[in-house]
């Protein structure tokens, strides 16, 4: 039995990550964490997740809580990740980490972390998408520069950063399929006369509305024809079905940084 730790339990996703921990083999919910002023601090992780007394109350530390779990599952904010990283690789202890919106300064630093643990750091646990990733890559190849390449997503009103992770983890995959640096050929915005657009760019469309969960679409586009590569969210619950995957797949691994392609066999 693997024991598992939510960092962020009162949110949307570390909800949606207690709901299917009841329902996770070989898993067990045995740590919840929330900031210190939270008003879930305190309180029975499952109840507030809607399920029902589960007997772990919300910690408003980690540091409390670094005995009670053997991986931590962390969707939260990147300044508090990065916080639970250095308690975690200090302790020893493996972490699943989806938090989106780091910087890469902010991402050397899980990588040099991993030298002493194992990390599974992927702004997407969804299978569906990482399939996509592994499709994107093999079309970006195929096409190569000669295709036209546009990122669109669109996510929910509440959601802070922007393009979504997995948007720029998409245009990374067909950077990198194309031998391309993304940061040289994104095109994040247009406005007025743009002018025409640049051989080989990648651009990057927002929509940010309602309660959209995560729609993802990569158009390459040719002269008389395209392809278009799509994800669409209904449910939450694919993201944390798919992070504890992640969980019980770290486990016992060797220290790493690793990402969902490496959980799902995709390399």
């Amino acid at each position: 039995m693997v024991r598992i730790g939510i960092s962020g339990a009162a949110g949307r996703m570390g909800r949606e990550l207690v709901r299917a921990c009841r329902q996770a083999e070989g898993l067990e919910l045995t740590a919840a964490v929330e900031r210190p002023a939270s008003e879930a601090v305190g309180r029975d992780a499952g109840e507030l997740a809607g399920v029902g007394p589960v007997g772990v109350r919300v910690s408003g530390s980690l540091r409390e809580v670094l005995d009670d779990f053997d991986v931590l599952v962390d969707f939260s904010v990147p300044e508090a990740s990065l916080n639970h990283l250095a308690l975690c690789a200090a302790a020893g202890r493996p972490l699943v980490v989806g938090t989106t919106g780091l910087e890469e300064a902010q991402r050397r630093r899980f990588a040099e972390a991993a030298s002493a643990v194992p990390i599974v750091l992927a702004p997407n646990m969804s299978v569906g998408v990482n399939l996509c990733l592994k499709l994107l890559e093999t079309a970006a190849r195929a096409l190569g520069l000669e295709a036209d390449v546009e990122v669109v997503e669109a996510h929910h009103r509440h959601k802070v950063d922007a393009p979504s992770g997995t948007a720029l983890a998409m245009g990374e995959a067909v950077a990198r399929a194309r031998g391309q640096r993304l940061q040289e050929v994104a095109v994040w915005q247009r406005y007025g006369l743009a002018g025409e657009r640049p051989p080989g760019a990648i651009g990057f469309a927002t929509v940010r509305a309602g309660d959209i969960v995560g729609e993802h679409t990569v158009l390459l586009a040719l002269e008389g024809e395209r392809v278009e590569i799509t994800h669409k969210a209904s449910s939450r619950a694919i993201f944390a079905r798919g992070a504890l995957r992640a969980a019980r797949w770290v486990a016992g691994r060797p220290p790493g940084l690793y990402d969902m392609q490496d959980v799902l066999g995709l390399r």
